[in-house]
């Protein structure tokens, strides 16, 4: 029997990432834009803040007028004024004398702080002041957050709800952004049938296109489910035609391995449309990576295991949509941590494990092994982690030192 040859995963994904480009650019409206990333560096176009402004309620004043204020020997000013938030004509703090200021509003010219009206008698002709200020207290000066010109956000950062708060307090209406791509979610295989019942022999319930479309979603897409298709060629081939007019990426699962009912595989074997390749990976040992269509749209084939299309998404479809996104890094970002519980691992494969990361005391990580083999979609549902074991690992001992790819569900 021939010795088949595994593909190490770091050179197969630098082959895969290599082919995929970032989606194009779009000019899009600052609240349109929320949920997609930047394709270029945002700068900010005038100072944060863009004027002196009180940043409290209470009295504008002069140090001078309010020095060795106390408690027991207050200061009592005229107030000459109210200025409010929506204030724009320019005014002036006199000696002796203060203005009542609201939050927001421009400060008054000579004034050097404000007094908080827990501070004061909070008199409306005259006022008390029980305390004396240092120099700026209650005041927010122009340009204290950004300078004109200083950086708010970077191409590759994800646009989100506070950036978008920073983007319109520094004057930014319109963003250069890179659309959410379009991932299309297709399951293969005969003995597949709808959800809403228990597989009975011969069916198999579809798990992978509901959880795979829900994957993408998370992983920043816009996802659609297309669900069963038939383990047939002409069927599969007008499924894909029909798909690449609304899609960026396709993603296929069932029918990868080499038995004699794994339909996707063969057909597409027939004509190198979609180039498949056996991976150094447990649990997902055979990955298909091509493009389909006039348009090329790249077509990602999954294995048909639920545990293992959920592994195989993490490895590989996620990476592909963060770039078709323009987003960087790419990958999930990788912690060591100190291995709760000794674990074996297949020989001469790079295992992916479900795992539940904790920070420890004084810092650092630990990581405790979940569910994985034929119960992995019980320890993914728990999962807040990857554990992963190098092809060279056949055992990892409780209290050593592991890799974790970290998962953010909330992504």
């Amino acid at each position: 029997m021939a010795t088949v040859t595994l593909t190490p995963l770091a050179d197969f994904l630098q082959q895969v990432l290599a082919k995929i480009r970032p989606l194009p650019p779009l000019d899009l409206e600052l609240t349109q834009a929320y949920g997609n990333v930047f394709a270029e560096d945002v700068v900010a176009p005038g100072p944060l803040p863009a004027f002196d402004h009180a940043a409290i309620d209470g009295y504008a004043v002069r140090l001078d007028d309010v020095a060795g204020a106390r408690e027991d020997r207050p200061v009592r000013l005229n107030v000459v004024g109210d200025v409010g938030a929506a204030s724009w004509r320019p005014v002036r703090v006199g000696s002796g004398s203060c203005l009542s200021i609201a939050a927001g509003a421009p400060m008054p010219a000579a004034a050097d702080a404000v007094v908080p009206m827990a501070w004061t008698d909070e008199g409306m002709a005259s006022v008390e002041i029980y305390a004396s200020p240092k120099r700026g207290h209650g005041v927010r000066r122009a340009g204290d957050e950004l300078a004109a010109g200083s950086a708010v956000a970077s191409a590759g950062t994800a646009v989100t709800a506070p950036v978008v708060a920073l983007l319109a307090a520094a004057g930014v209406a319109h963003v250069v952004v890179r659309p959410c791509p379009r991932v299309v979610v297709v399951a293969t295989g005969d003995e597949l049938v709808e959800t809403g019942r228990m597989s009975a022999p011969g069916q198999v319930v579809d798990v992978n296109s509901h959880a795979l479309t829900a994957a993408a979603v998370e992983a920043g897409a816009l996802a659609y489910r297309i669900g069963i298709c038939d383990d047939d060629p002409e069927g599969l081939r007008a499924v894909l035609e029909d798909q690449t007019l609304r899609s960026d990426l396709i993603v296929m699962t069932g029918g990868t391995g080499l038995g004699p009912g794994d339909m996707v595989r063969r057909i597409f074997g027939r004509d190198g449309t979609v180039p498949f390749t056996d991976l150094s990976v447990y649990p997902c040992s055979s990955l298909g990576f091509g493009t389909v269509g006039v348009e090329e749209v790249p077509i990602v084939c999954l294995p048909g295991d639920p545990g293992a299309a959920l592994i195989g998404f993490e490895i590989l479809v996620r990476p592909v949509i963060q770039r078709l996104s323009g987003a960087e890094p790419v990958f999930r970002p990788s912690i060591k941590a100190h291995l709760l519980e000794t674990l074996s691992s297949p020989a001469g494969l790079r295992e992916f494990r479900p795992a539940q990361v904790s920070e420890r005391r004084g810092g650092g990580y630990t990581v405790q092994p979940l569910a994985g083999g034929p119960y992995t979609l019980s320890g993914l549902a728990e999962a807040n982690g990857l554990l992963v074991l190098g092809e060279r690992v056949s055992t990892a001992a409780a209290g050593s030192t592991v890799d974790v790819l970290l998962i953010d569900r909330r992504r």
